[in-house]
């Protein structure tokens, strides 16, 4: 067993971890709207106006803040058009991007903006910059959000919207140096101004424009962006989107429940540079906007595996283990760490697809390990991050990986500090001094497996969290964690 001196500062606030840093992403692809969250009102799927019920009751479970639609890829060739009005008359096309199949556009405006107000979350839109045109997504942003008299207002009373939605997030291009329209940086820059200066608030709905960001160490993105944004002391971007995918090798990227030790190693280390890349683009960013104006997103997160045996590649359904629940908890700590900057963060995918929360087959839904860490951690939402220390060692020889990961935050007189040990063998013994507040009591939730186990149709509760032991006195909490183990801690 190992010791670990830890100290809170619970006085010591810096950042408010803001509720979309917990935020999630649905795309068109695979079985993440279709079959996943959406199964028609025919279906004998419990269902309200064709979105599953028990999708609707976990994602309330965690408080899912923010839900980012349509895509992805999908985004540049999504023609909102196609998915408003009688679904019998809504036009069908082949998903292009991913696995060649129809899209019947039954899943369109409406359904997601429902989805979002059964759920309680904001709608995060995802722009048509790539195929589209400025007109398209002008006249998208009247159609959602204008109370007034307009070609657009009425043609979405028509369709039976009377009053407008609050849409407050909108993304201007998605991976425009990619399958966005394989843009240069300075040309981006130039066509997210022109797109963005077209999207007006309406009624008093005040729009949070986003730039797309830099893939992964793209430090030359950041910059020129950073250079291109701003015009006579304003900035036309509230925040850029950062996309990253903890994938050690994309031309071997493994099974998700079929690794060795090395291959967890590797993987986390890979999860552990995220925190590199905050740092730097954080840094690039001070250096044009030291007041913080403009936010770093990270759009797009998460661990990408080959697809498991016998389902369609170009669906990207893959298993979830405990190991990509401790990968989800060492990203949530990053995040929480750099929240004066990173201000959402989204997850790939909600449902069925890469990292999903959930997976669904017919009537079943399982929660996989990343749901529960998620549940575990939602008491950050709208916490102030506050100074946590950990003296710490690498989890394994040569790897750039802490085995201790953590964050903490207070929210009405209630501490929340979060844990991970990150190694697969040794168990960690946690002493944390807490300073500036006394508490009086200590709870804590524990989620621990073989890194190698999962939940499935048939065993849906193997991994989920068990209420653990830990002792506080005279502000020192004493805290024994298991290897490849999280842990969310409550204080009062």
């Amino acid at each position: 067993m190992r010791r670990f001196q830890m100290l809170i500062n619970a006085d010591d606030r810096y950042a408010q971890i803001r509720r979309e840093i917990y935020g999630h992403f649905s795309e068109h692809l695979g079985r993440c709207i279709y079959q996943g969250i959406y199964v028609g009102e025919d279906s004998p799927i419990p269902n309200i106006h064709g979105i599953r019920c028990d999708v609707i009751e976990a994602f309330r479970q965690i408080n899912m803040p923010v839900l980012r639609w349509p895509g992805g890829c999908f985004a540049d060739e999504y023609h909102w058009r196609d998915g408003i009005g009688a679904k019998s008359a809504r036009k069908k096309m082949v998903n292009t991007n991913w696995g060649g199949v129809l899209e019947d556009n039954s899943f369109g405006t409406h359904e997601f903006m429902e989805l979002c107000e059964l759920i309680g979350c904001e709608p995060y839109i995802a722009a048509n910059v790539g195929s589209g045109t400025v007109q398209e997504l002008a006249e998208w942003i009247e159609y959602m959000t204008f109370d007034g008299v307009s070609p657009m207002a009425e043609l979405r009373r028509e369709n039976g919207r009377e009053k407008p939605w609050r849409v407050r997030y909108v993304g201007i291009g998605n991976e425009a140096w990619g399958c966005g329209g394989n843009m240069r940086p300075e040309y981006y820059a130039d066509v997210y101004k022109r797109y963005q200066s077209f999207c007006k608030n309406y009624s008093g709905n005040t729009l949070y424009k986003v730039a797309c960001g830099p893939s992964g160490d793209d430090w030359n993105w950041t910059e020129t962006m950073m250079q291109n944004l701003r015009s006579g002391g304003n900035w036309a971007a509230d925040a850029i989107a950062l996309h990253f995918y903890a994938v050690p090798d994309w031309n071997h990227k493994g099974l998700a429940a079929e690794f060795d030790e090395a291959d967890y190693y590797t993987l986390l280390g890979t999860v552990n540079r995220m925190d590199e890349l905050l740092t730097r683009h954080t840094e690039i960013m001070n250096r044009y906007d030291p007041e913080g104006r403009v936010a770093l997103f990270v759009d797009e997160w998460g661990t990408w595996y080959d697809v498991e045996p016998g389902t369609n590649p170009g669906f990207l359904y893959q298993q979830n283990t405990m190991r990509d629940a401790v990968m989800a908890a060492l990203s949530l700590n990053i995040f929480n760490r750099h929240a004066k900057r990173v201000k959402m963060a989204n997850l790939a995918q909600a449902v069925n697809v890469l990292q999903a929360l959930l997976l669904t087959e017919g009537e079943q839904l399982i929660k996989t390990p990343t749901y529960h860490v998620f549940d575990l951690f939602k008491e950050h939402q709208g916490g102030d991050a506050v100074y946590c220390f950990t003296q710490n060692v690498p989890a394994c020889d040569g790897r750039q990986l802490p085995m201790i990961s953590a964050s903490a935050s207070v929210k009405d007189g209630t501490l929340t500090l979060t844990a991970a040990n990150c190694s697969l063998s040794e168990e960690a013994e946690l002493h944390c001094r807490i300073c500036g507040s006394a508490y009086t009591s200590v709870s804590v939730q524990l989620l621990t497996e073989d890194a190698h186990a999962y939940n499935d149709f048939a065993h849906p509760d193997r991994v989920t969290p068990a209420a653990h032991s830990a002792a506080l006195e005279n502000g020192m909490l004493t805290l024994k964690l298991p290897p490849c183990a999280v842990a969310a801690v409550t204080l009062r």
